[in-house]
């Protein structure tokens, strides 16, 4: 079975948006071997970004090795529950498909974003990754690059030396932030 991996972005169905944000649902357990790249990630549901992550544990186990902790920490009453809803998202799921158990804690709630932040509180890097998957059509090829840039280093100053040469740019490092961030507000998306 090849795995497949997963970026800097972990999509759940908005129904389990207030579970993630109360804590009663710290995991996702995925069908097939599912690999995360990064620690953080950015969690979307509903059609916006709800939260920053961090990956605290993966395991696999096959679908008849689920017990009733994996259910609980999924956000399901039982293990009968937790299969059902396995099978309402993939349709045919048998004993012994493997599955991942994506363990994660919410760092940051991005649905109460601090107003009095320039970012809201987001770091560059992140706002950056939520600009880049909701506003990429939206923005010029030139924001494009600052926001990829900004993506690996998260430092408006090392963005402003590597695309510009020099750190007396950053203010068109900064302008692109302050646009995408009233963009990402004015859509909806964020909150501020």
């Amino acid at each position: 079975m090849r795995p497949k991996y997963l970026g800097r972005h972990l999509m759940v169905k908005g129904e389990y948006i207030d579970l993630i944000l109360s804590g009663k649902k710290k995991a996702t357990i995925r069908l097939g071997l599912v690999k995360p790249k990064y620690n953080e990630m950015i969690l979307h549901g509903g059609g916006r970004p709800i939260a920053k992550i961090k990956v605290t544990n993966v395991r696999y186990k096959r679908v008849k090795e689920l017990d009733e902790r994996d259910a609980k920490i999924d956000g399901f009453k039982s293990v009968d529950d937790l299969l059902r809803h396995l099978k309402k998202a993939y349709g045919d799921v048998k004993p012994d498909d493997i599955v991942t158990i994506i363990e994660f804690d919410v760092v940051q709630r991005l649905d109460n974003l601090e107003p009095e932040h320039p970012y809201l509180g987001l770091e560059p890097g992140d706002l950056a990754r939520i600009a880049l998957r909701y506003l990429k059509d939206k923005i010029s090829e030139n924001e494009v690059k600052i926001l990829m840039d900004l993506t690996r280093t998260n430092s408006i100053r090392k963005t402003s030396i590597n695309l510009y040469g020099t750190l007396n740019k950053r203010n068109i490092v900064r302008k692109t932030l302050r646009k995408v961030l009233k963009m990402l507000i004015d859509l909806g998306i964020l909150r501020g």
